[in-house]
């Protein structure tokens, strides 16, 4: 089966990024479902198990803490139980981010909100354990509100303060606009539409330079960059707003790979490298 072209690697000096001392990443893993890799990715086998990952990730800067995405909340049964019967898998839930930012002693009055990179349940199911602003722009917002998969967002959200954003900053990385958050580039979200309407990427700048970029569902793994493959052609049916603006998205990132740290949302490997929060509740 053959790969998407391999788009021209990214030559450009990256946009200038100064985060300050302070910033830090961690992951906030909450949970795991089973999916088999040939409804991942093209070519994937049928014996091939792959355990999707459902975790968000905090993002400390001294002018406030982002978090992207929510991970799986408490009330995760209830909200599979939601789904379609064809989309329910097994799944094993760990703490949510809740319970993670309290096992840290966080101070969670340094938490800006919730960034989600688009408002399908397993990105948003922690929403309904974090009283924080939800961040999102208005192609997602209305997609949320209509569609049959917001399902679970409009449940999770009711009673949060929605912190409607517009993404009309300068080209960033290959993508058309973007919204630098703090004004430093240590955080900047660009669009990525396709899988959902307002669906976005979030890249993410650290004082020893490293980068990431948190790529929500533009892939569900890795092997979409590594292979250049797209999902199958029934789950980009079903799962996929418009299917060509992912592939877009997809060979944008694909051309930034080596120079940053793709991080696919569902795949646990990708997170590898970034630090858990530390947890003050363990024994010495």
């Amino acid at each position: 089966m053959s790969p998407l072209p391999a788009p021209p690697a990214w030559e450009q000096p990256l946009p200038e990024a100064t985060p300050p001392p302070e910033v830090a990443v961690y992951q906030l893993p909450t949970g795991t479902y089973e999916t088999r890799a040939a409804f991942a990715v093209r070519g994937g086998s049928l014996r091939d198990k792959r355990q999707f990952a459902a975790t968000a990730v905090l993002v400390h800067h001294p002018r406030g803490d982002l978090l992207i995405d929510a991970g799986f909340g408490s009330g995760v049964a209830a909200h599979v139980a939601t789904l379609p019967r064809i989309q329910r898998a097994p799944h094993s839930v760990t703490r949510t981010v809740s319970e993670q930012l309290d096992a840290s002693g966080w101070d969670r009055s340094r938490l800006l909100g919730v960034l989600v990179t688009h408002s399908h349940w397993d990105h948003v199911s922690g929403l309904d354990d974090l009283q924080l602003p939800i961040w999102m722009n208005a192609a997602e917002l209305h997609h949320a509100a209509e569609a049959a998969d917001g399902a679970v967002f409009r449940a999770v959200s009711a009673g949060h303060e929605i912190r409607e954003y517009a993404v009309d900053g300068p080209a960033h990385l290959g993508f058309p606009s973007s919204l630098d958050v703090h004004g430093d580039g240590s955080v900047v979200v660009v669009p990525a539409g396709g899988h959902t309407p307002g669906s976005v990427v979030v890249f993410v700048a650290v004082p020893s330079g490293q980068r990431y970029a948190f790529v929500g569902d533009l892939t569900w793994q890795l092997d979409g960059v590594r292979r250049r493959v797209e999902r199958p052609w029934l789950l980009r049916r079903l799962a996929d707003s418009d299917p060509a603006q992912v592939r877009q998205g997809l060979l944008r990132v694909i051309a930034l790979a080596g120079l940053v740290q793709v991080v696919p949302a569902h795949d646990r490997d990708a997170y590898d490298g970034i630090p858990h929060l530390p947890d003050r509740t363990a024994p010495a």
